[in-house]
């Protein structure tokens, strides 16, 4: 199986802060059941991504791939925008 065929991590969040310069914060949602009561809970992890052109803004829907470690937080690459805000 060569490298190509591999598939990296993907994840899929909003961009919830592009304050910083080639960098953006994204929230993923994920559910997960309560282990006593059953119930399917919403939790939330943000996560540091590389946004080379500073295209994605506050609010935009993206998808983020998971590359080399870039900085002491940043493990993930924007890889597309899938909608925007407004």
């Amino acid at each position: 199986m060569s490298n190509d065929e591999k598939t990296k991590p993907m994840k899929t969040g909003v961009v919830v802060s592009d304050a910083m310069d080639k960098t953006i914060t994204i929230q993923v949602e994920r559910l997960v059941k309560h282990p006593r009561y059953g119930k399917y809970v919403k939790r939330y992890t943000r996560l540091k991504a590389h946004d080379e052109t500073n295209e994605a803004r506050l609010g935009d829907k993206v998808e983020v791939n998971f590359t080399r470690p870039l900085s002491r937080t940043k493990r993930w690459k924007l890889g597309r925008i899938l909608e925007r805000e407004g």
